[in-house]
């Protein structure tokens, strides 16, 4: 019986993300116990040196070489790059012509938020491992998303939110100033101190992950305070939040799809088509979060985040659920050549999208 209990723990382990139960648990603990007062000043000033020191490791890690050599391949980079910042924001923008009673305004501009954001780092990385994917283009991709993200994501706020002042949040180009202030000027920062830090960095690497997501649960945990203080929950039904989960599921669906259909009309090998795909559907709740608190009113953070934290829970789960199968797939298909297993298609009907 013993064994039993153990071989089921370990199972739960292995399959359980940690860090997702932590993301919800601080939610939790944000809606018993949110943060007022000086408390929430001191609070907000936490975060604003968290988001600081976030950028600064991630120009920090980021290697100027491996960029470069990534700029050989093209042929990937450039769907990928189209996919999230140009071919997201469009579906967010869509998404924005529903009826009011569908979303709200202040969803509708969180889920216009999560789709000009750039894809996530250590996911889709991951997930490309797991697949068999072309880890090394993924690494260069995910790395020019995030680049660019620091400066796109913030003008692309400012163009699709800013011009409407939709639900009474109106982004003002004069913004942008405290936005390269708090994100652009660590990041590049961190690409100037990273010749005499790497060496430290590589030998910490515990401590950075906890930096990292510490940082992260903070924003959370500082996002939902606010919101409690405000309501948030009295302005999100059940039946809207459901609606806004439904939503999510479509749009990493057809991101999906759309990713794996460009590769393959574009003639990538397989391994390449893989990378795009993970690269492609995933957005970064890392660079999400810290940007939302720099970019949107302390009170409204908490619902604009929404959307990105059920998006980012779907595409860990539906993406861990591909990388796992596709494996397994490639290896049963017939090897009398290199293309026999491109035609393994994605599935995204909604039991898929859900995982």
């Amino acid at each position: 019986m013993l064994r039993i209990l153990r071989s089921v723990a370990r199972r739960i382990r292995r399959r359980v993300d940690w860090y997702i139960v932590a993301l919800f648990t601080v939610i939790g603990v944000a809606t018993l116990a949110p943060v007022e007062g000086d408390a929430a000043d001191g609070v907000s000033l936490a975060v604003r040196v968290a988001v600081g020191l976030l950028f600064f490791l991630y120009g920090a890690r980021l290697s100027p070489q491996a960029a470069y050599d990534g700029l050989r391949h093209w042929r990937l980079h450039v769907p990928i790059l189209a996919l999230t910042f140009l071919a997201f924001p469009l579906a967010g923008l869509a998404a924005g012509l529903l009826p009011r009673s569908v979303l709200g305004p202040e969803l509708a501009i969180g889920v216009l938020f999560l789709t000009v954001l750039p894809s996530t780092v250590q996911s889709s990385i991951a997930f490309t491992s797991m697949a068999r994917g072309n880890v090394a283009a993924a690494i260069c991709s995910a790395s020019f998303s995030t680049v660019l993200g620091v400066v796109l994501t913030p003008l692309l706020v400012v163009a699709l939110i800013g011009q409407t002042g939709g639900g009474g949040m109106p982004i003002r180009a004069s913004q942008l100033g405290d936005i390269a202030l708090q994100l652009l000027v660590p990041f590049l920062a961190g690409q100037v101190a990273r010749r005499w830090v790497t060496e430290w960095l590589g030998r910490h690497r515990a401590l950075i992950t906890v930096c990292d997501r510490g940082s992260i649960l903070l924003v959370v945990y500082s996002a939902f305070s606010r919101g409690m203080t405000t309501g948030i929950w009295q302005r999100v039904s059940p039946g809207r939040l459901l609606l806004l989960a439904a939503l999510c599921a479509l749009l990493l669906a057809l991101a999906l799809q759309l990713a794996y259909s460009t590769a393959r009309l574009i003639g990538l090998p397989y391994a390449d088509r893989l990378t795009a795909v993970f690269c492609g559907s995933n957005k970064s709740l890392a660079s999400g979060l810290p940007m939302a608190t720099v970019l949107f009113p302390a009170e409204r953070v908490g619902i604009v985040v929404l959307p990105l934290m059920l998006y980012h829970t779907l595409q860990l789960v539906t993406c861990a659920w591909l990388a796992r199968r596709w494996p397994s797939r490639r290896s049963a298909a017939p090897s009398t050549g290199e293309d026999r297993g491109k035609d393994i298609p994605i599935r995204t009907g909604s039991s898929d999208s859900c995982g």
